[in-house]
């Protein structure tokens, strides 16, 4: 075996050949999660005057942004899986999205409300499908201190137990404004 790893092909060793494309593997992989990783900041979501614009200012004035423990939950957080499965397949979704950036599909205030049910439909079918997985990164149901919630949300949160209920049912509107138009079926 370590004579073929010695042999030259044409011109270098099969060795040479694979040390090369190892460390030509190792710099793909680093700038490809670097990219990656750059494009899972709130920094690069807000730098779309559409998402600057439209829904930035609605999520700064609800709890996720500003709140008593002081933890912020940014766009990613809600948006973006953390697993690295999930997260190439909405990256793969999301490039939907730069399509819509690239023709203009919701580049105006009147155009992002004429598509903002349509989306919100889209984004809450996708927390639903996920078992509202981005929720749970911070809140689940077995940590929750059910002798600390008033009485109304312990008696919600015990029925969307028994229900197998998902975040989404319940908590549409959480982190921006409810699109108009809503049927009740959208309500949950």
């Amino acid at each position: 075996m370590l004579a073929l790893l010695k042999r030259p092909s044409a011109r270098y060793s099969l060795g040479a050949l694979l040390l090369v494309g190892f460390a030509a593997g190792v710099i793909f992989w680093g700038g490809f999660n670097t990219v990656l990783e750059a494009t899972n900041t709130e920094a690069f979501c807000l730098s779309c005057h559409e998402m600057r614009d439209n829904v930035y200012p609605e999520y700064q004035q609800t709890i996720h942004y500003s709140n008593r423990t002081g933890v912020r939950a940014t766009c990613p957080d809600c948006h973006v899986p953390k697993e690295w499965t999930y997260k190439m397949v909405r990256k793969i979704q999301a490039s939907r999205e730069l399509w819509g950036k690239l023709v203009g599909t919701i580049d105006t205030p009147e155009k992002f409300e004429a598509k903002r049910l349509q989306l919100a439909r889209s984004e809450w079918a996708r927390m639903k499908a996920a078992d509202s997985r981005e929720c749970r990164n911070c809140h689940s149901l077995d940590s929750m201190n059910a002798a600390s919630q008033k009485q109304r949300a312990r008696k919600q949160h015990e029925m969307a137990r028994e229900d197998n209920m998902t975040c989404i049912d319940c908590h549409k509107g959480i982190a921006h404004r409810k699109p108009q138009g809503m049927t009740e079926e959208d309500e949950g």
